[in-house]
């Protein structure tokens, strides 16, 4: 029998989610909440632009933890703690992309606990952090010995992100440099990377320091610049440069990095993607070196980025393709590596 699956929030990856569901073999649709009223009590295939599914939305959190079902795919903008033990006490698997990839000893205790009492999984999944930043640059790393150095690194133009308010309220697009760098993207940020950056040093044995660097850097508008939250004016910050890294003795060993960029034009400093373009790099240095460009997971165009981002698909994606493999794993707090490599199914007109 299918695994059924509740969908929590739809937002662009919840709506990806959903269409990966209805895609795979071996899941069904079974709920789905969500944040709005306005999106309470409608069909779930009005919500995401298909036919009725014959699902009904609900923001109600009791109506999902006594609904049947056997996984959750959590992706709200913010986690919640309190959610996300209900649902795992309630006996429902959590699969999810935005945190729970490696979580220290404090943050999983309460997720631990009550995944054991739900005799269910938590997993996170996704793809930066996730497979991106962490799990695919690990697997090259099996290519090499003697390893010195493990990068992970992200250029995106963020004009193809259509979420006006987590832009600007967010991610302090079109702000001030001096707002967005006390803003509280990097401790948002901080919470997922930090996993990512411990993992890589734990599974390759790297003597680096307990407390990973950071850093962040802005570039600002030259010229007004069209963007999905309206028009960047010169001085607001219309690009955004983070970095984690793992240290030691002064030596980084591990730098994950994103490079979010309103275009290419009229930046200071001249920040651009380089004749490569949009994509995603993993390296790593060792015997022999590994140096791997990822291209895909960003639109052709804002425009088509603006109607479907290959990347949102991509984080729903992994979330989709993990559920079987979570349901089936020891309750607990399964990782990447805690779980059997995964693959994605074949299409369905394509399946046998």
């Amino acid at each position: 029998m299918a695994l059924r699956v509740v969908q929590w929030a739809t937002g662009s990856v919840g709506v990806a989610a959903i269409k990966g569901v209805l895609e795979h073999p071996e899941l069904e649709l079974a709920g789905c909440w969500v944040h709005s009223t306005d999106k309470a009590g409608k069909d779930v295939g009005e919500i995401i632009g298909s036919e009725p599914l014959g699902v009904t939305a609900t923001n109600s959190l009791d109506d999902i933890l006594a609904l049947d079902a056997d996984a959750v795919i959590y992706a709200p903008l913010l986690p919640n703690l309190g959610e996300v033990t209900a649902l795992l006490r309630s006996g429902k698997n959590v699969v999810s992309p935005i945190g729970w990839f490696y979580p220290s000893e404090s943050e999983a205790a309460p997720l631990e606990a009550a995944a054991r009492e739900g005799n269910v999984t938590l997993h996170g999944a996704g793809i930066g952090p996730g497979a991106a930043t962490e799990l695919f640059p690990l697997l090259l790393s099996v290519m090499s010995t003697g390893v010195t150095y493990v990068r992970a690194e992200e250029y995106s133009d963020l004009r193809t992100y259509g979420a006006p308010d987590v832009l600007r309220h967010v991610m302090g697009f079109g702000g001030t440099p001096e707002s967005a760098l006390t803003g509280p993207m990097q401790k948002l940020l901080n919470g997922g990377f930090f996993q990512s950056v411990r993992l890589i040093v734990d599974r390759l044995g790297f003597a680096a320091e307990p407390q990973i660097r950071t850093s962040q850097e802005v570039a600002v508008a030259t010229a007004p610049i069209d963007s999905p939250m309206g028009v960047i004016e010169p001085g607001q910050v219309a690009g955004r440069r983070f970095h984690w890294d793992a240290v030691v003795t002064n030596t980084i060993v591990v730098r994950i990095t994103v490079n979010w960029l309103m275009g290419e034009e009229n930046l200071d400093p001249a920040w651009s993607f380089g004749p490569a373009g949009e994509r995603y790099e993993m390296q790593v240095r060792g015997n022999p070196n590994t140096f791997v460009t990822v291209k895909g997971w960003q639109p052709e165009s804002v425009e088509e980025g603006l109607i479907s981002n290959p990347g949102v698909v991509a984080t729903a994606a992994h979330c989709v393709n993990s559920i079987p493999a979570t349901v089936a794993a020891e309750p607990g707090i399964a990782t990447f590596f805690d779980l059997p490599l995964i693959t994605g199914r074949a299409a369905p007109q394509l399946s046998r």
